[in-house]
C-alpha cells in the first residue's frame, strides 16, 4: 500500500479524522449522522468533511477516499433509474472472503449501507432493487455500471479540490451499464404498499 498516494493531499489532522473511522461500517455510521442536503453541488470529500453534511453523489466520493485511506481501492458504482434519479455508492470487498458490500447516502432509509455478504455486483446491486422508489411508490431501479476507480481521476485532485467533481458524474453517464430486469418484468411492477413507502421515506430531508 502505498500511504502518500493514498492520502491524496488531505492534511494530518482529515486523516487522523477518515483512520478514526477504523471499518467501512464506521465511514458508513459517519454518512448517516451527516445531515442530507439538497443543494445541487459536487464537492470533493474534502469539502464534505468540513461541511459536515452530503449528498448521495458527494457521500459515495467521501466513502470511497475514506476507504482509500484504510487501504481499500476507491471504487464507485453508479445504479441507473427509470421515472428517478440515479444513485452512487461506493463498494468495497470483504479483505477475509472478498465477498461485496456498499456505503451509500441516501434520502432514502433502505439505500444505504451493505453488509459485505454479496458474491456478486449484480447481487448487491439487486439489494437495492425493491427498496429503490420514487415518490409515486414506482420500483426504478434498472440497471447497475461497472466499478469505476477513482485513482483514474487523481490528476484532478478529486479527493481534496475546491472545485466542483463533477467530471466523475460526467464519466458515469459514458460507461456501460448492465440491465438488472427485462422490459417485460418491468411492466408488471407492483407499486409499494403503503406502509413500505412511508417507511423508505422515514426522516426523508426536504426542500
Amino acid at each position: 500500500m502505498n500511504n502518500n498516494a493514498n492520502s491524496g493531499g488531505f492534511t494530518p489532522a482529515e486523516l487522523r479524522k477518515m483512520r478514526g473511522l477504523k471499518t467501512p461500517y464506521g465511514v458508513q455510521r459517519l454518512l448517516d449522522a451527516m445531515p442530507y442536503h439538497l443543494a445541487d453541488t459536487a464537492w470533493s470529500p474534502r469539502r464534505v468533511l468540513r461541511e459536515n453534511a452530503s449528498h448521495c453523489y458527494e457521500g459515495a466520493l467521501f466513502a470511497a477516499a475514506a476507504l482509500r485511506v484504510m487501504g481499500y481501492p476507491p471504487l464507485i458504482l453508479d445504479l441507473e433509474a427509470e421515472r428517478d434519479t440515479d444513485h452512487v455508492i461506493a463498494v468495497f470487498r470483504n479483505r477475509s472472503d472478498g465477498h461485496w458490500g456498499a456505503l451509500a447516502k441516501s434520502n432514502y432509509t433502505g439505500c444505504r449501507y451493505r453488509e459485505p455478504v454479496y458474491r456478486s455486483l449484480r447481487e448487491l446491486a439487486l439489494s437495492y432493487f425493491d427498496v429503490y422508489h420514487n415518490l409515486l411508490g414506482e420500483r426504478t431501479l434498472r440497471a447497475f455500471s461497472r466499478p469505476v476507480d477513482l485513482r483514474r481521476f487523481d490528476p484532478l485532485g478529486w479527493m481534496t479540490t475546491e472545485k466542483p467533481v463533477w467530471f466523475v458524474a460526467e464519466y458515469l453517464l459514458t460507461i456501460s451499464h448492465y440491465p438488472l430486469i427485462t422490459p417485460a418484468q418491468a411492466k408488471r411492477l407492483h407499486r409499494l404498499d403503503g406502509r413500505s413507502f412511508r417507511a423508505g421515506c422515514l426522516e426523508r430531508a426536504e426542500k
